[in-house]
């Protein structure tokens, strides 16, 4: 299969890397001619005119002992390579790399890029090395070999440097990879966001179209830059003269907002892509959502936007808004503009998205950025985040998520960015088909939802299950820290609401704990003697505002308390507007590293002096129950982030090739291996088997492989479509003889019909009974289960899933999660096992499936975990069979 795949340069083009032609001989040549006398004798350490033949004949070896990768862009028909990157055998497990890149694409990234790619490659062809000689004077490509992250090495000799570097993914490796994707999408991403120009296509001379409601709210709502409507007929529109065509504008366009019919489109992004427009966001329907000839369609256009290196919001959407104060920019048909505030917002609803701006201006909860994805053929969610991550004007990231695109992509970014700002997220879809029909325990155990789940808890996601909780925790997180513990004081004057928040924070994982002695004597000398000072303080009904500010003070200033609630219910005896400036003001006194919350219950809401305090916006909740949730997730989120990042269990590279020549050799078998090859496979990557014999259904050859092994043993039936081998009477435990062995083997062949041999195993020492195991979610990939196992496993369904690649922290926190965690540790008197050994394994596990993608489920059931180390006794593995998708 030819190698494409798509990219995006350091100044945020996108571009298509893909493998080189033995046809490309041309295009070879015209990089030769944009290269300075300079860069072709750094590539070629002598002066050169012309490309020979001679310099060519790599080409012939393409596909044998050579690859190579060109960064190309298409436009206007025509395809312009970039540059191109090679490498060519020079032994078993080491090739040799050189670069051509055209003088005028040096210092964007495209060196680089190639370099990531080949050795993805060369991984995957058994190649470890990569060397390379380079000029001392070529500073540049010595950069692009010191910031690849793959540990290059330089021995210098007569001026020239000899490079050699490992081909193999480290976790530094991939963390500068996913960083320098980041950056540059984001760049990518400046044009929809923050853009110095916008054509409105698709206008109407009267008001009442969509096309002809975005120009009107770009000039509405105050956008900053220059608006172009462009009308086929129309001398203006809107008071603006009018360009024909999005072609015939005189001034560079960063965005093109496109609102035409459904057969228009086609064109007009194709006008824009030769017009050099940066980013179109496409709001008209008709595409991929109805199916047929409009899917089709979309993938035209998006192919269309990606060779020109335009990005493309939608189709089908409604639109991107920003509130920054030097862009202003409102490109939807959303008839409000919400208040400016810190939380970037992206949906992949577009009549959801109108509604959540109609409530966010309802709530006066500020957005710094909106975007409505639509059917998502170019622009995600993941390409919002990585944009976000270092917008000063984001604060919090919601998502409203109906699907995945690129699962692995969001794996490997949203942590980086949830350190740094809380990303909520709500997922529809969790009442879909509950458990899928599935013949391993792995994918039996594993619902529809449960990935998502172990996603979103393994990058930091913070996952609600509705908008209202979305808001709520949105409003917390956009104006106070998360809190540092799960301590909370609580301030009132109602002892029901402040039982009720009790109840909630219990409910959700959170303490009121008992206040210092400071604390408390400082509240006595001033609270009347009918107030309770058990936290919830309670100050009763008539408490003045005087006493809300100083209680709010002092339990904000508590030493045992993470965050502060101040809950009031208006009575006559005080003004709301009163009390919420003194909660604003006692707010002021509390640390800044502590989350003040409010619960006003009054069907006047908010009163506006709560916003008005030296902290801010104060969060205000309308019930106890709302802030209880909020706080919580608040904290589970802070737990997350100030965990140590994690490491991953990589195979070594003769590890990987053993796994790849496995796989070469196994898939012309359908579905489920044989249990002798999958041993092999699991000792090639150090996952221990018991040992074992295969034998054909002669109760006699079993009797000789015991007597082999040594007793006890175990006694299992192989057939045809056998999986659940104790449901059919399969397995035969603790046989200390041949005898035994010859009467169990006899009894089975007996009662399975279609017995095809035994296999006959050492019986393991007693241990704790675990399961480890795979199954591929269909949209998010691999996912890994670890548990308690044995033949009851799916009764007790005590697992817990994460996607993979897994680290070692993911995998302890897998074991944490476990009911049976106890197990591992001694119980009634049983001994303590080695909970090490089960870790390796889980994360032995996670590697093999990151090598071998064509494992489509595995189970390890049970694996034993011993005093020392850990066995598995039953190991199944089903391939994807060669050409399968």
């Amino acid at each position: 299969m030819t190698y494409e795949r798509d990219a995006v340069l350091r100044d945020g083009t996108s571009i298509l890397i893909r493998e080189v032609r033995r046809s490309d001989r041309e295009a070879i040549r015209s990089v030769f001619a944009r290269m300075s006398p300079e860069s072709v004798r750094h590539r070629f350490f002598v002066a050169k005119r012309e490309l020979l033949a001679s310099d060519l004949t790599w080409l012939d070896e393409l596909g044998k002992s050579a690859m190579a990768l060109a960064g190309v862009v298409r436009r206007r028909g025509r395809e312009e390579v970039l540059g191109i990157a090679r490498y060519a055998r020079t032994s078993a497990d080491s090739a040799e790399i050189a670069f051509d890149i055209a003088d005028a694409h040096h210092g964007r990234g495209l060196g680089t890029l190639l370099l990531e790619q080949l050795a993805e490659i060369a991984r995957g062809q058994g190649i470890t090395k990569f060397h390379a000689f380079v000029e001392s004077d070529n500073a540049q490509m010595l950069d692009v070999f010191e910031r690849s992250g793959m540990r290059a090495q330089q021995t210098l000799d007569s001026a020239v440097y000899s490079i050699a570097m490992p081909t193999a993914e480290t976790d530094d490796l991939a963390r500068l990879a996913t960083e320098r994707e980041r950056l540059a999408t984001a760049a990518s991403l400046r044009p929809i966001f923050a853009p110095r120009s916008v054509a409105v296509i698709g206008a109407s001379r009267t008001p009442g179209g969509i096309g002809r409601a975005i120009l009107d709210t770009l000039i509405r709502d105050g956008y900053r830059g220059a608006i172009y409507p462009v009308h086929p007929s129309a001398p203006e529109l809107a008071g603006r003269p009018c360009a024909r065509s999005v072609l015939d504008i005189q001034a560079p366009i960063d965005l093109a907002v496109i609102a035409v019919p459904a057969a228009s489109v086609e064109r007009v992004v194709a006008d824009c892509a030769a017009a050099g427009v940066r980013a179109v966001v496409i709001i008209s329907a008709g595409f991929a959502e109805v199916g047929g000839v409009g899917k089709e369609t979309e993938a035209r256009l998006r192919e269309t936007a990606r060779a020109a290196g335009m990005r493309l919001v939608g189709p089908n959407c409604m639109g991107v808004l920003s509130t920054a104060p030097d862009i202003r920019l409102d490109a939807t048909f959303s008839p409000v503009y919400p208040p400016a505030g810190t939380i970037s917002f992206a949906t992949q609803s577009g009549a959801l998205g109108l509604a959540l701006l109609d409530h966010a201006r309802a709530m006066d909860l500020g957005i710094a950025d909106f975007i409505s994805l639509g059917n998502r053929a170019d622009v995600s969610p993941n390409d919002a985040i990585a944009y976000w991550r270092d917008d000063p004007h984001t604060r919090v990231i919601a998502l409203y998520l109906e699907s995945f695109g690129n699962p692995r992509a969001f794996a490997r970014l949203a942590p980086d960015v949830a350190r740094e700002k809380p990303i909520i997220a709500v997922k529809s879809g969790r009442s879909a088909a509950g458990t899928r029909a599935a013949s391993s325990h792995s994918a039996a155990l594993a619902s529809i939802d449960v990935g998502i789940d172990a996603l979103f808890a393994q990058t930091g996601v913070i996952r609600v299950d509705t908008l209202e909780q979305l808001f709520d925790l949105s409003a917390l997180l956009s104006t106070q820290p998360a809190p540092l513990g799960n301590r909370i004081g609580v301030v009132t004057n109602a002892g029901g609401p402040g039982i009720l928040l009790a109840d909630a924070c219990e409910a959700h994982g959170l303490v009121l704990p008992k206040l210092a002695e400071t604390t408390l004597a400082q509240l006595r000398s001033f609270l009347p003697a009918q107030a309770g000072l058990a936290n919830p303080i309670d100050m009763i009904a008539s408490a003045p505002p005087e006493h809300f500010e100083r209680t709010l003070a002092a339990v904000g200033n508590d030493p045992n308390v993470d965050a502060v609630v101040a809950i009031y219910i208006p009575p006559l005896v005080t003004n709301p507007e009163d009390v919420a400036a003194a909660i604003a003001r006692g707010a002021g006194e509390i640390p800044r590293t502590k989350p003040v919350a409010t619960v006003f219950m009054s069907s006047k809401g908010t009163p506006p002096a709560l916003a008005q305090g030296p902290r801010g916006k104060l969060p205000s909740y309308s019930f106890p129950e709302n802030a209880a949730l909020s706080l919580s997730l608040a904290a589970r989120y802070e737990r997350w982030r100030q965990r140590p990042r994690g490491e991953h269990l990589r195979l070594t590279p003769a590890q990987e090739q053993a796994v790849r020549e496995w796989i070469r050799a196994a898939r012309t078998t359908d579905g489920w291996i044989d249990f002798s090859s999958v041993c092999a496979l699991l000792g090639a990557v150090g996952i221990r088997v018991a040992y074992h014999r295969r034998c054909d259904a002669d109760p006699d050859a079993a009797g000789a492989c015991a007597r082999e092994l040594g007793f006890p043993v175990v006694l299992k039936a192989v057939a045809p479509g056998l999986i659940h081998k104790t449901d059919a009477g399969g397995v035969a435990l603790g046989l200390a003889s041949e005898a035994e062995v010859f009467a169990a083997a006899t009894a089975m062949r007996a009662r399975i019909p279609t017995l095809t041999g035994f296999v006959v195993q050492r019986e393991v020492p007693l241990g704790v009974e675990t399961l480890v195991g795979m199954t591929l979610d269909p949209s998010l990939g691999p996912l890994l289960v670890a548990g308690i196992g044995g033949v009851a496993v799916e009764l007790y369904k005590d697992v817990a899933f994460r996607v993979t690649p897994v680290t070692d922290r993911d995998a302890a926190e897998m074991l944490d999660e476990l009911r049976g965690k106890a197990l591992f540790d001694g119980f009634r008197g049983s001994p303590a096992v080695d909970r090490r050994a089960l870790l390796d394994v889980i994360q032995r596990v996670a590697a093999l499936v990151e090598v071998a993608p064509e494992i489509t489920e595995l189970d390890l059931n049970p694996l034993i975990v011993l005093r020392t180390g850990a066995v598995a006794v039953d190991a199944r593995i089903r391939l994807r069979r060669e050409g399968q998708p």
